[in-house]
Formats: structure tokens, sequence, C-alpha cells
């Protein structure tokens, strides 16, 4: 829970509302949707910061290790973690950077491709990503503030925006990453 107390109104609907005395009617549920997700976007973030914090981890650097933990052999490619995290290479160099620092990561020689290098999950990382799953679980992931019902569609509704985006092509039928 935030610390700030609730506002008495909700400054997104009295936004929309200000987008329709401008005549902006047609865009006005739109920009209350999107202005929505912004700011759960936000109040999940804090959720998930709060949790994170005290294991001295941010929601990248904990992608990121949660990520090489589910491969079979706890390492990937730099590249290969980009484009599966879907952010720029600049910002996994710099997360597996703070990452090594804290003795989590390291990077290592390809063994067959003397351009690239693997990320390397270490055992303190495990442990590391381990703990931080089994609070992320207790505290955020089983209690996201919304009912079964209610994920269930949220998760619909946003996989097919990503689809149509061009997030993805087709989904993961067996739900697993391949190396």
């Amino acid at each position: 829970m935030s610390s700030i107390p609730p506002l008495q109104t909700d400054p997104i609907i009295e936004a929309r509302r200000h987008w329709v005395e401008h005549g902006w009617e047609d865009a006005a549920d739109g920009m209350a949707a999107v202005t929505s997700i912004m700011r759960t976007q936000q109040i999940m973030l804090a959720r998930i910061d709060t949790v994170l914090k005290p294991l001295s981890l941010t929601f990248a650097r904990y992608e990121l290790l949660a990520l090489l933990s589910f491969t079979r052999s706890k390492a990937l490619p730099m590249a290969k973690a980009s484009a599966r995290l879907q952010v720029h290479p600049t910002s996994v160099t710099n997360t597996v950077d703070r990452l090594e620092t804290a003795g989590l990561v390291r990077r290592v020689a390809h063994p067959t491709d003397g351009r690239a290098t693997l990320i390397e999950l270490t055992p303190l990382g495990q442990t590391s990503v381990l703990a931080a799953t089994d609070e992320l679980n207790a505290r955020v992931f089983t209690q996201p503030g919304l009912g079964a019902g209610e994920v269930q569609n949220l998760i619909s509704v946003l996989t097919g925006f990503r689809r149509d985006a061009g997030d993805f092509v087709d989904p993961d039928v067996d739900g697993h990453l391949r190396d």
C-alpha cells in the first residue's frame, strides 16, 4: 500500500471528462484506457520494487536472472537475452554489468561462436532469483489486486493487444523457453 493518501476523485475520469468537454470525445476512452494502463504499471512496479529492493534487485535485473534460471544451461548469449527480454542490447549490457558486480552472473566466452558472449547465472544468482521469486509470488503475483476471472480476462486482452501490435507471432504452446 502507498503511504500517500488516496485522492478523493479519479484523476483519469476527470481527464476523460475534460477530453469530452474539449471536443475530443472520439479519443476520450482511448486516452482513459492508456492512462489507466500507465498508472497501473506504476502501481505494480512500486509493489515489485518494495519486494525486490531489500534483495538489492530491480525488476530488470530480476527478469534477467529469472530468464537465465529457466534455461537448461543457466546461460544465454547476450543477444538472445536482449531479444527475449525485448529490450535494447545496451540495456542488457548495463543490467549484466550490475549483476556481475554483485556476483549474480558472469560473462563467459561462447564455446562455439567467438563473437558472442554468454551470460551465465552463478550459484549466488540462482539462490537470489529463487528467493526473489518466492517473495514476489507470495506478495505480488498471487495477490495482483484482481480476482481470478479478472486476471484471466486481462491476460487475454493484453495478449491480443501485444500480438496485434507485433510483439510476437504466436504464443509458445508448451510454455517452455528454448536455449
